[in-house]
């Protein structure tokens, strides 16, 4: 096991930096931290750590290079995740003064089973996320590598990054944090439902511009 240190090492690097980068996952555990209650936001980070093993799987079997290189099931895949970034940022933008805060009891009622699918479709649906893991299976990760060491580098990622978001709803649920939130909390959900709406119109863009074909050559051009 120890001639895999490096390889995990790498991983795990690459790993930090992109489940730390702002995307749709942070957007939409800012907003449960403030909007939900901790166990609310701890049950949606949970989500996106299992959304982890959704890539995971797909692509230990092989299929994420499937998807990858069919510009049909890529496409497919971009525009149910732009949808539904969309429909979350309508929810964001809906925002009202006041309304953002638990502690306010007029934030609306959310199931345990709604915070965790919230969670899990977010990270599941995200084609980004297909791009960074058929990437890195297919070119991080050695064909060598037995598939048990494998899955054990996607179980840590899945754990890797529930336990980062599950920080990031601790600290946003700080009593001192959301009371700094009070006056403005509602301009930032909306903030937020402005970002997740941008996301969603690159995904929906980029899948319109790869789909069209290659224009036709000029009359004339060839000889």
């Amino acid at each position: 096991m120890v001639q895999y240190w490096p390889e995990f090492l790498t991983i795990a690097v690459a790993h930090l930096l992109a489940v730390v980068s702002p995307g749709p996952d942070f957007a939409v555990m800012l907003r449960q931290a403030l909007c939900q209650s901790r166990r609310n936001a701890l049950l949606s980070a949970a989500g996106v750590g299992a959304g982890i093993l959704v890539h995971v799987t797909y692509s230990l079997l092989g299929i994420g290079l499937l998807i990858k290189q069919s510009v049909m099931l890529f496409s497919v895949l971009k525009v149910v995740g732009a949808l539904y970034l969309a429909w979350i940022a309508l929810q964001c933008l809906r925002a009202r003064a006041g309304s953002i805060h638990v502690e306010t009891g007029n934030a609306p009622a959310q199931s345990a089973f709604a915070a965790l699918r919230l969670g899990f479709l977010t990270n599941a649906l995200n084609p980004k996320a297909t791009l960074f893991f058929v990437a890195l299976f297919s070119v991080v990760i050695s064909p060598g590598t037995p598939l048990a060491v494998q899955a054990g580098y996607g179980i840590y990622m899945a754990v890797a990054t529930g336990a980062w978001f599950a920080l990031v709803a601790v600290f946003f649920t700080l009593p001192r944090v959301r009371q700094a939130f009070n006056r403005f909390g509602h301009w930032l959900d909306r903030i937020m439902g402005g970002v997740l709406l941008v996301l969603a119109a690159q995904l929906l863009l980029s899948t319109v511009s790869e789909s069209e074909p290659l224009s036709a050559p000029s009359p004339g051009t060839d000889r």
